[in-house]
């Protein structure tokens, strides 16, 4: 049936993006994007018979809309695609919730649910020709992971011992394993980071990353 709207569109020469009942118009004025939204909406209702959902409806600059989950950037007149904050927000709420601690899984476990959800996001979303951010969620999607370890090594025995075994000598052990300091904060502690590198996750876990 939408097809219908697309043939009227074509017809008023517009210049749009449409993706089942979801679309995007471009014009070059609001004052013009408000003339067409009163006319596609009237020829929506009265000519197609369908319902305009006027929450998700309306008119804005391209770099302030999201379509699809994406939305733009321009700067100086160089256009890109980037991924709109409130997908990244998504992401980052999913990835929180893949790596509680409450969860009760095992490193190994809540690194295949990641491996599996950051494949099909970045699958769908690698689109985007902003990627400038990458460098920092990965940073954080592995600190993430580091206070996943250091959460369980509640006694300070039990953290000295562990950053020992792992390389840290045993002053600076004792010193960051006796921090009242919580996992999170300690998860970019210099000495942690050494007992738990990006490339223990990325290559003894097999923690795939975005990029």
């Amino acid at each position: 049936m939408l097809d219908e709207l697309d043939r009227e569109l074509e017809k008023r020469g517009l210049h749009f993006v449409r993706y089942a009942d979801d679309g995007v118009i471009f014009v070059k004025s609001k004052r013009a994007g408000e003339r067409v939204m009163r006319n596609v909406t009237r020829f929506v209702t009265r000519r197609l018979k369908l319902r305009v959902n006027e929450a998700k409806s309306g008119v804005t600059h391209p770099w302030w809309s999201k379509y699809l989950g994406f939305s733009f950037t321009s700067t100086v007149g160089d256009t890109r695609i980037r991924i709109h904050s409130k997908s990244m927000k998504r992401f980052e709420e999913r990835v929180r919730e893949l790596t509680a601690r409450e969860r009760g899984r095992s490193i190994g476990q809540v690194i295949a649910e990641l491996n599996g959800y950051l494949r099909g996001w970045w699958g769908y979303f690698a689109l985007s020709e902003t990627r400038s951010w990458l460098p920092s969620i990965n940073g954080w999607i592995i600190r993430r992971l580091r206070a996943y370890l250091w959460k369980p090594w509640k006694l300070p025995r039990t953290k000295v011992r562990e950053l020992m075994r792992r390389g840290v000598s045993r002053y600076r052990a004792v010193q960051v394993g006796n921090t009242r300091k919580g996992a999170w904060r300690l998860s970019k502690n210099g000495f942690v980071k050494m007992a738990l590198p990006n490339r223990y996750f990325t290559q003894t876990l097999g923690l795939v990353l975005l990029g």
